[in-house]
């Protein structure tokens, strides 16, 4: 029986990285005096929320994929595609919250990750469909 203890373990570090978004949220609250409920004021601040809501965004197509492609596919490749989603989403905010620097690798690299799992799962689910046809 597989367990799917990786990608369980994966989805955990993905919530981890939400959460810390979250925490550099409310440290930019405070640092550029945004009050909540604002989520306009410092463009600095704007930058950290809209990287945090990005990944929320992006959570409802990620983790139900990876979990998806661990159950019609392999677990250590969805687990390992799952990291590589995760190397992603930090490039992606660190790119957003500097600018100076891009985002569009970091983009590039988590959007390459979720249409892996998303049409690598889709396809295996059709595939087993029409073989219980």
């Amino acid at each position: 029986m597989e367990t799917h203890a990786l990608v369980a373990v994966v989805t955990l570090v993905s919530l981890l990285v939400y959460f810390w978004m979250g925490l550099r949220v409310a440290r930019a609250r405070s640092t550029y005096g945004v009050a909540a409920p604002a989520i306009t004021g410092d463009e600095r601040f704007e930058r950290v929320f809209r990287t945090q809501q990005n990944t929320l965004e992006w959570l409802p197509i990620y983790i139900p994929s990876l979990w998806l492609f661990a159950w019609f596919w392999s677990d250590i490749v969805a687990a390992a595609l799952g990291l590589v989603w995760i190397v992603g989403r930090i490039l992606y905010a660190q790119g957003y919250a500097n600018p100076e620097r891009s985002r569009s690798v970091g983009f590039q690299i988590q959007a390459l990750a979720v249409g892996v799992l998303l049409f690598g799962a889709l396809g295996r689910a059709v595939w087993v469909w029409v073989q219980t046809r």
